[in-house]
């Protein structure tokens, strides 16, 4: 019997407890609670520049993911176009900031004004023996319309600048992360200081 005491002490105390944070820290716990949730690192969901798959000139397929923290211009190019010299300025603008983490990826297409006709093999030896080139080319696809190759139908309708293509030589500006931060026109020169300021930017943010 002299343990009653101390039994119905403890339970009062505990009802007298749950009585105060019914009253106002109950919601300063729950508060709490939020604050230590939003604090925790999100869960990271593919970002889905990097979930294509693309075969190389040489039909060898590459992952974009290979890719992943470097600043990237997607260009779709083409052989006989009146923008077809760009190929020299992707080219100069590849040497001089490769070595900072940029990559051109250039997807040769034959949707506009059948412009690249030939075939891989032929658009290869075009490209290293009059321009030189040495940044990544992939085997020829198309931009738009119904044969319209997945990665450009992201870009042209899910990324931030939606849009169809409207030319050869169309460019768009991917950050360390994935997201497509720039899209110039096809008659854009690639050295030109609006292009080039964006490209710094987008280097420097690292």
């Amino acid at each position: 019997m002299q343990k009653c005491p101390r039994f119905f002490r403890i339970v009062s105390g505990l009802m007298l407890m749950g009585f105060v944070l019914s009253n106002g820290s109950t919601g300063e716990v729950f508060a709490s609670e939020k604050q230590v949730s939003a604090l925790s690192p999100p869960s990271q969901s593919p970002v889905p520049i990097y979930s294509f798959r693309l075969p190389d000139i040489d039909g060898r397929p590459v992952d974009l993911k290979v890719f992943k923290g470097k600043v990237l211009m997607i260009v779709n190019t083409a052989s006989m176009c009146g923008n077809t010299p760009q190929y020299a300025g992707l080219q100069e603008m590849y040497e001089r900031y490769r070595d900072r983490g940029f990559e051109v990826l250039a997807f040769p297409a034959n949707d506009f004004g059948q412009q690249e006709p030939g075939t891989n093999e032929e658009i290869k030896g075009f490209c290293y023996t009059k321009y030189s080139i040495s940044f990544p080319l992939f085997a020829k696809i198309s931009v738009v319309g119904k044969d319209q190759h997945p990665l450009y139908r992201y870009l042209t309708q899910q990324s931030a600048f939606p849009g169809r293509v409207t030319w050869n030589f169309q460019k768009y500006l991917v950050d360390r992360s994935g997201n497509v931060i720039g899209k110039y026109d096809p008659g854009m020169d690639p050295l030109s200081p609006k292009i080039l300021a964006d490209l710094e930017k987008a280097l420097i943010r690292g």
